[in-house]
């Protein structure tokens, strides 16, 4: 009875079947569904590709690897070696999730799915299950999420947070078009890729926040940043730092622009020693009038102005009082 190589009752998602006899006899009968291709592999290179079909396996139709078999003594003695590795050819889907980074060092925390289906069997064998040692579909899929986790890594640390965020779909397009070429390389066809969650850290939300918003402009946002981080460290230091940060933070927070005008002058009052405006007329701390009443006024005799009686010169025009 001729040997039968088939591939039976494949699950939905399985992507790959490895047949799990390596001696293969000439006349054997390779059975191939539909949406599948059957791959010869030997001493890690694929060879002969089979399509959907019932194939008789001879010297005729599997050139490649008879070629090989040539070169070896004693290649017509049954069976030879051989993986046969079966290959669905229906589309896949996928899930990928990472952690990234933006151009001003952002943290992302990227989540999403993939659809793909492989698109040349040979050199998918070659670099993927050969190149990789992924003989089962769970192989397979480890490798693709590690795979394409480095490329979004790769392509989001082109963008800055703003735009990461805002423009979403424009930016997984763009990421998709990269990693297409990628896939290529190893035999895929990504035919599409969905950004489904991406996050960061609080600190840069709130960026985020205050920028989409248009509440603040970025100089804005590091200065506010920069006042959290002082007012943060302030608070490690008991005693001294209150009275720095008092000083520091408006400081920081106001925007560099014109001098402000001067403080009010302050006076001694003379019964509690408060310090007082010197426009005070009685002290806030113990009521104490401060500008003498009407009564102890004299007119200045030079300028005519009234000051007070105890003065010795005149505060407007410097008289000297006689």
């Amino acid at each position: 009875m001729a040997q039968v190589i088939e591939w039976k009752n494949p699950g939905a998602e399985d992507i790959l079947w490895r047949y799990p006899d390596e001696e293969i006899t000439w006349g054997a009968q390779l059975i191939v569904h539909e949406y599948e291709v059957a791959v010869f592999f030997r001493d890690g290179k694929a060879y002969d590709v089979f399509g959907a079909g019932r194939h008789t396996l001879t010297t005729l139709n599997l050139p490649l690897l008879t070629r090989l078999l040539t070169r070896i003594a004693g290649y017509k003695e049954k069976p030879f070696k051989a993986v046969v590795i079966f290959i669905s050819t229906k589309v896949f889907a996928g899930k990928y999730g990472t952690r990234a980074q933006t151009t001003e060092l952002a943290p992302l925390q990227v989540h999403g799915s993939f659809w793909f289906k492989v698109e040349d069997p040979q050199l998918f064998v070659n670099e993927v299950v050969g190149g990789q040692k992924a003989y089962a579909t769970g192989d397979v899929n480890d490798y693709l999420r590690g795979f394409l986790n480095e490329k979004v890594i790769d392509e989001l640390s082109h963008y800055d947070l703003i735009t990461v965020f805002t423009r979403l779909d424009e930016t997984s397009m763009v990421v998709k078009n990269a990693i297409v070429d990628y896939f290529k390389r190893i035999g895929l066809e990504l035919t599409d890729l969905r950004f489904e969650g991406i996050d960061t850290t609080p600190e840069y939300r709130e960026r985020l926040f205050w920028l989409r918003t248009g509440r603040a402009t970025p100089g804005e946002v590091l200065r506010m940043e920069t006042v959290k981080k002082a007012a943060e460290e302030l608070g490690k230091s008991p005693g001294a730092g209150l009275g720095t940060g008092m000083v520091l933070i408006p400081q920081v927070m106001t925007p560099t622009g014109p001098a402000q005008a001067p403080a009010a002058a302050l006076v001694i009052c003379p019964k509690c020693a408060a310090k007082v405006p010197a426009t005070s007329k009685f002290c806030p701390e113990c009521g104490k009038q401060l500008t003498p009443p009407a009564a102890e006024t004299i007119k200045c005799p030079k300028c005519g102005k009234l000051i007070p009686s105890t003065s010795k010169f005149c505060p407007e025009c410097g008289a000297k009082k006689e």
